[in-house]
C-alpha cells in the first residue's frame, strides 16, 4: 500500500505540475517571448541531463553491479536502445515542435494544434518513464537513498513540466486554438507521463533483473530528446531558425541542470 500511494503521488505530482503549466493560457496574452521561448527550452534541457545522469544512469551502474552484472553494458545496451527507440518515433509520428513551421515524421494532414501535440508527447515518454522507473526502485526496498533519490527527480520533472506546458499551451493559442482547448491539449500531452510511468512500474516489478537496462534505456531516450530538440530550439535565428547563438538558452540550461544537481545532492 505505501509503494501504490507513493508510485501515484510521484506520477500524479508531475501531471498535476504540467496542469498547473498549461493553465497559463488563460492568464496571457497570445505572443511568447522569445527569450522566454530560450529559458524555458534551455531550463527543460538542463533538468533532463542532470535526471539523466544522477536518477538514471548511476543508478543503472550501481543496481546492475548489485545483481553481479558488468555495470557499462546494460548501461551502454540501455542507452543506445532508448536512443534509437526515440529516433523510430520522431522519423514515424507526424509532429510540430513548439515556435517550429516545419513538420517531422511521416507526412500528415493532420492540424497544427494535433501535430504540436504529437511532438510534446513524445517528449514526455521518457520523462514519465524516468519517473516510474525511480518510484519502482524505492518501492523495490531500495532505502532511504533510492526514495530520495525518485522525490528529488520527480521534483524536478515536476518543475521543469510548468514552463514547458506553458510554453505548449500559449504555443497552440498563437496557431489558433481556444484557451480552453489549448488547456485540454497542452494538459492531455502531460498525462503520457503518469500513463508510461505506471507501465514502467509495473514492467519493472515484474521482471527485476532488467531495471539496469530499463534506467539507462529511459536515459538514453531522454538525451535523445535533449539533443535532437531543447539545445537545438534553444538557439533560435530571429527568424525561429535553429542557428543563433543564444546565452538565455544556454543560461537556462545551466540553470535547470543546477536545480537538479542541488536536488539531488540535497535529498539524495
Amino acid at each position: 500500500m505505501h509503494s501504490m500511494l507513493m508510485t501515484g503521488s510521484g506520477l500524479g505530482f508531475i501531471f498535476m505540475m504540467s496542469c498547473l503549466g498549461a493553465a497559463t493560457v488563460f492568464f496571457f496574452r497570445k505572443s511568447v517571448p522569445r527569450k522566454l521561448q530560450q529559458i524555458v527550452l534551455g531550463f527543460a534541457a538542463g533538468v533532463m541531463i542532470a535526471a539523466s545522469v544522477w536518477g538514471l544512469l548511476v543508478p543503472a551502474i550501481e543496481t546492475a553491479e548489485a545483481q553481479g552484472q558488468i555495470g557499462w553494458i546494460p548501461l551502454a545496451g540501455g542507452f543506445a536502445l532508448g536512443a534509437l527507440f526515440l529516433l523510430g518515433l520522431d522519423h514515424l509520428i507526424p509532429h510540430l515542435h513548439p515556435f517550429s513551421s516545419v513538420a517531422e515524421g511521416l507526412v500528415s494532414k493532420s492540424k497544427s494544434t494535433t501535430l504540436l501535440v504529437s511532438a510534446v508527447t513524445l517528449h514526455n515518454i521518457p520523462e514519465g518513464m524516468a519517473v516510474g522507473l525511480a518510484l519502482a526502485m524505492a518501492a523495490q526496498g531500495g532505502g532511504p537513498e533510492a526514495y530520495a533519490g525518485a522525490v528529488a527527480l520527480a521534483l524536478g520533472i515536476g518543475i521543469q513540466n510548468l514552463p514547458e506546458s506553458a510554453a505548449v499551451s500559449l504555443a497552440l493559442r498563437q496557431e489558433g486554438a481556444s484557451p480552453v482547448k489549448a488547456f485540454v491539449l497542452s494538459s492531455l500531452s502531460g498525462a503520457v507521463e503518469p500513463a508510461f510511468g505506471l507501465l514502467t512500474v509495473l514492467l519493472a516489478v515484474q521482471i527485476a533483473p532488467v531495471m539496469p537496462w530499463l534506467l539507462a534505456f529511459a536515459a538514453g531516450a531522454m538525451m535523445y530528446v535533449v539533443v535532437e530538440e531543447l539545445i537545438p530550439d534553444a538557439h533560435p535565428d530571429k527568424h525561429g531558425n535553429k542557428a543563433e547563438h543564444s546565452n538565455a538558452g544556454t543560461m537556462g540550461t545551466m540553470a535547470g541542470f543546477l536545480l537538479m544537481m542541488v536536488l539531488d545532492m540535497m535529498l539524495g
